[in-house]
């Protein structure tokens, strides 16, 4: 009886969960105070109620009404305004009212990839600079929350829409707070609001829906990939035993709460050596999710070890726990863009060795001590001393890696794109593809994913053509041979094939990177590039908005001369002596070797004595071309190219 009772509580709460679901009047949870709502465009106005109910919609001295369906949906279509605001909106149903302050109607920006999508203000550079003198409030954010789904859903999991200022703006998308102002610098007549729908790591397949990458069934697909990932997991597993043969998915250099592995007299003769800065997916360990530690020591003199230090410990992904001499001096959770600087009171240090155990738990993507080498470093009363350099490296535990959502097709597509299609937008700017540059194949798929997820967008929100903008990938990691082939490079020509679809541009920071870096800090300059593409492609400005770009090859005996479009005012080349880098060509087995160039004539000149009779040239053709020197007058790198594909 006791089971029938319970039974039948749950099926009666289950119906008035039911019942209640829609009893309340709501509203879109992107209509709230603040907001700003695509200008020139008829409004949308939607949400949910009980069914047959009456909802009145007042907006700029207007009411509006319908009634709510039989699924208890309901939706109004106001006409479209030009920019202005503050405008108040009030949404009433019976003795329900929902009223939505400081409206303003102006372009509509949805800011969309993985992490340096998602980087914020506060993390880029001279971040005190600008969040101090962040007072333009006609720019608004609303972040969407990192949310999935394995079906499309009509509602979105949260957020709200925030001023610029100098409380909030430290906590925007940078890239899209960046490209805002540069487009209010030339029209400061517009609002802008900026729809923050981002998640780091993520691949572009989740941003895709079911129906584009041809999945019938969600749960048979969903079941093939969590095998997949098994498996992988297990490959990688025995990969790793074999340099480290204890490993579990238990940390066993942390047991019982005590860290075993901070112990300053620990002996680390089975311990590996490993650059710091760098991923740990960059020095051996691809793939790996758990906890590492790494250790070093330093020396003290009697002096410095009775004052305080500092620690500087460059950027940590994703959580630290550190330690200096068996006391623990600081940690940081998940966050992988701040740079970590720890102050250690002289209570913690002695006169002579004094070592530094780090325990970094990394939950998914890359791992590790990473960033600028000037931001590790060790400095006491009498100055400061680098701690980049070989560090002691031991792995603690490799954890069977969750099933991140933001890896799975479709699954953010069904709760952060899905949501939005209501809402009418003035265009897109896009900042992804890093985490599908992990092989060859991945990155030469991308010209095919891209192009698709564009067109599926633009149908899905049934606004015509908007302007899609997106960011070509930065240079990063180690310099490369001309001979070697690069991931990253083949994904930047995937990027710009997709500019054949009409009302696209593309941002190119090929000179941006930082090689120990996957995240650039300067987001300055990469929304000041998004907006010129704006201007042009958006806003009809007459300007030039492109570096130059690939036009056509001519061979002449053992040279190739490279035409251009996109000149500007014409080629020049960052090189105080005039030389221009980054070139390489082949003859016909197609092994490409560095070579000289000159600029004759707004054309390029290309050749090696060694090469008698050349066939192809690639210019900036690596993960990581760091001396690629060519530019426009207007200050625009020229974007990377071959021509033996």
């Amino acid at each position: 009886m006791k089971f029938k009772a319970t039974k039948l509580i749950l099926v009666v709460v289950a119906l008035l969960v039911s019942s209640s679901m829609f009893s309340q009047l709501k509203v879109s949870k992107l209509f709230n105070n603040h907001m700003v709502i695509q200008r020139n465009q008829n409004i949308n106005v939607w949400g949910t109620h009980k069914k047959g109910k009456k909802v009145t919609v007042t907006f700029n001295n207007k009411a509006y009404k319908t009634k709510t369906n039989s699924n208890g949906a309901w939706k109004i279509i106001l006409p479209e305004m030009k920019e202005g605001g503050p405008f108040e909106m009030t949404i009433k149903s019976g003795k329900e009212s929902i009223k939505i302050s400081d409206i303003l109607i102006g372009d509509v920006w949805v800011c969309s990839g993985q992490s340096n999508m998602e980087w914020l203000v506060k993390n880029s550079n001279n971040a005190i600079v600008e969040i101090t003198n962040a007072h333009d409030s006609n720019i608004r954010h609303f972040k969407v929350p990192l949310s999935s789904a394995n079906a499309p859903e009509n509602e979105l999991a949260g957020g709200e829409w925030t001023v610029t200022n100098s409380k909030n703006v430290g906590d925007f998308t940078a890239v899209g707070y960046f490209f805002a102002k540069n487009l209010r610098n030339n029209n400061n007549n517009v609002p802008i609001g900026l729809i923050n729908t981002s998640w780091g790591g993520s691949r572009i397949e989740p941003w895709m829906s079911a129906e584009v990458l041809g999945i019938e069934n969600a749960k048979e697909f969903f079941d093939q990939v969590q095998k997949k990932s098994d498996a992988e997991f297990n490959k990688q597993t025995a990969i790793y035993k074999k340099v480290f043969p204890y490993l579990t998915e238990e940390d066993q250099g942390f047991k019982n709460n005590e860290p075993l592995w901070a112990k300053p007299d620990l002996d680390e003769s089975d311990w590996i050596q490993i650059k710091v800065p760098s991923m740990w997916e960059n020095e051996g360990f691809e793939g790996l999710d758990g906890f590492a530690w790494y250790r070093t020591s330093f020396n003290l003199t009697e002096e410095e070890a009775s004052k305080p230090i500092t620690l500087g410990l460059g950027k940590i992904d994703d959580s630290d726990y550190v330690w200096l001499n068996g006391n623990k001096v600081g940690e940081t959770i998940q966050e992988y863009g701040k740079t970590r600087v720890y102050n250690v009171d002289a209570k913690n240090l002695k006169e002579g060795i004094n070592v530094i155990a780090i325990r970094v738990d990394d939950t998914g993507g890359g791992g590790g001590i990473y960033g600028d080498a000037k931001d590790l470093f060790l400095k006491t009363s009498n100055g400061t001393v680098s701690l980049a350099k070989k560090w002691s490296f031991k792995v603690g535990s490799f954890r069977k890696p969750f099933m991140g959502v933001n890896q799975i097709s479709t699954l953010l597509y069904n709760k952060m794109i899905y949501p939005l299609l209501n809402f009418p937008i003035k265009g897109t700017i896009w900042y992804q593809g890093e985490s599908n540059a992990n092989s060859l194949e991945e990155a030469e798929k991308y010209s095919e994913l891209f192009p698709t997820m564009i067109k599926q967008w633009r149908k899905d929100w049934k606004i015509g053509d908007f302007p899609f903008l997106w960011v070509q990938l930065a240079n990063y990691m180690a310099p490369q041979d001309a001979s070697v082939e690069s991931n990253w490079a083949l994904l930047r020509e995937s990027q710009s094939k997709t500019l054949n679809i009409p009302n696209t541009g593309e941002a190119v920071i090929i000179d941006l990177g930082e090689a120990t870096d996957i995240h650039p800090k300067n987001k300055q300059d990469v929304g000041y590039r998004l907006a010129l593409a704006a201007k042009k492609i958006a806003y009809n400005q007459d300007l030039i908005y492109s570096g130059p770009t690939f036009k056509s090859q001519e061979i002449k005996g053992n040279k190739i001369v490279v035409s251009f479009n996109h000149l500007g005012s014409g080629l020049i080349t960052k090189d105080k002596y005039g030389y221009v880098k980054g070139f390489s060509i082949a003859g016909a087995d197609k092994k490409f070797v560095w070579s000289k160039a000159t600029i004759e004539n707004n054309k390029v000149v290309v050749w090696n004595d060694a090469i008698e009779k050349p066939l192809y040239v690639r210019y900036a053709w690596a993960d990581n071309p760091d001396d690629a020197n060519l530019y426009n007058i207007e200050n625009l790198p020229t974007s990377p190219f071959r021509t033996d594909n």
